[in-house]
């Protein structure tokens, strides 16, 4: 099977995997680099396409790179001292308000 050939993953995969693509988008990345993560996802956690014996054929799907986003943000936030905080949350604000947004 050739690099970057999907023939061998199932449509539930192919869908997931098109779906985090997307979200990456929203977030600012470009196309290329959303799917080429959201293809990693979707290996980590069904160890690589199921259809007709491929290594992942058999296996129980691990949800752990799935739900790893949210709780990844939120400790460096913590750390720092509430002045910190509230200084970055003005700037924010302001830049929001700058943008129309």
């Amino acid at each position: 099977m050739p690099r970057g050939d999907k023939s061998k993953y199932t449509d539930k995969q192919k869908r997931k995997a098109e779906h985090i693509a997307k979200g990456y988008m929203e977030r600012g990345d470009d196309r290329r680099t959303a799917e080429g993560r959201a293809w990693a996802i979707v290996n980590k956690m069904h160890g690589g396409g199921e259809k007709h014996g491929g290594s992942g054929y058999g296996k129980k799907v691990n949800l752990a790179p799935a739900k790893k986003g949210g709780r990844k943000g939120g400790a460096a936030a913590a750390a720092r001292p509430k002045a910190a905080r509230v200084a970055s949350a003005k700037n924010a604000a302001q830049t929001r308000k700058r943008r129309g947004k």
